[in-house]
């Protein structure tokens, strides 16, 4: 059996966010993460090979070459295969046609019985949600999203599902697609023997001549040419003011700030 996990480089949006004069985000002058959910996704993924063997962790991404580091350091943490799906044909996609590509590659990879599709729930940098969802339906699979928990017997895979008042269990049938949750887990570090033998582990660029001929594959339905949707303008926040501390007693704080809340007239 395989495990297939999804992840994206994203922008470090804890530090500087650099935005273009037109409106996009200046990505190449920015540091770079690994998405934080799908680092939960890879800690899942480990952890259910950690109880079986014969499991094979497969990471997959999209996007350009610099990606590499990311990779590497999913092997290092102990994933068997990294494959990156990269090529100028696929710049300027939005979720749509992301995961139609992704779908491609990961067709290209194969899809048996008893695996399973890993993502994480959402990116950082776009917070839509939208490609495990869409890659599970553009490979006919049933999915399982906001998962918080996983119990997995080979072929069985059960589920706690995080709702916005409690949880759901489900139970579903491999092959299948989880997105996971940060509640899930807390992502193991890279370990010395790992960071020794990541390069010696299989590392696979897919380019447009790789995928072209998966039917989910076509002109109209990759890049921008392909994505239905696209982004009118990245900007940044504007700055929070400086905050003022005080001090003394609970009724002398009270008092202060209510005087300072009057002479600014919000109260």
């Amino acid at each position: 059996m395989k495990i297939i996990v999804c992840v994206k480089q994203v922008p470090d949006t804890s530090g500087r966010v650099a935005v273009k004069d037109d409106g996009t985000l200046d990505r190449a002058s920015m540091a770079t993460i690994t998405n934080p959910d799908d680092m939960n996704a890879v800690e899942a993924a480990l952890a259910i090979k950690d109880k079986n063997p014969d499991c094979k962790v497969v990471v997959v991404s999209m996007g350009p070459f610099p990606a590499a580091g990311m990779l590497h350091e999913c092997l290092a943490m102990g994933c068997d295969e990294a494959v990156l799906i990269s090529g100028r044909e696929f710049g300027g996609s939005d979720t749509f046609a992301t995961s139609q590509i992704i779908a491609a590659g990961i067709n290209h990879i194969g899809v048996e019985e008893g695996d399973m599709v890993f993502c994480g729930r959402q990116a950082i940098d776009g917070d839509t949600a939208q490609v495990g969802p869409q890659i599970a339906e553009k490979l006919h699979l049933p999915q399982i999203s906001y998962v918080a928990d996983i119990e997995f017997d080979g072929k069985t895979v059960i589920c706690k599902r995080m709702l916005e008042d409690g949880y759901m269990t489900v139970k579903v049938q491999t092959p299948c697609l989880l997105t996971c949750i940060k509640e899930l887990n807390t992502p193991r570090y890279m370990s010395v023997k790992g960071i020794n033998e990541f390069d010696s582990k299989p590392y696979t660029v897919l380019g447009y001549e790789d995928l072209k001929d998966d039917p989910l594959i076509e002109a109209d339905t990759i890049g921008l040419k392909g994505s239905p949707t696209n982004v009118y303008k990245s900007f940044t926040p504007p700055q929070k003011g400086a905050c003022q501390m005080l001090e003394g007693s609970g009724k002398e704080t009270v008092d202060e700030l209510f005087g300072i809340l009057t002479r600014k007239h919000i109260i």
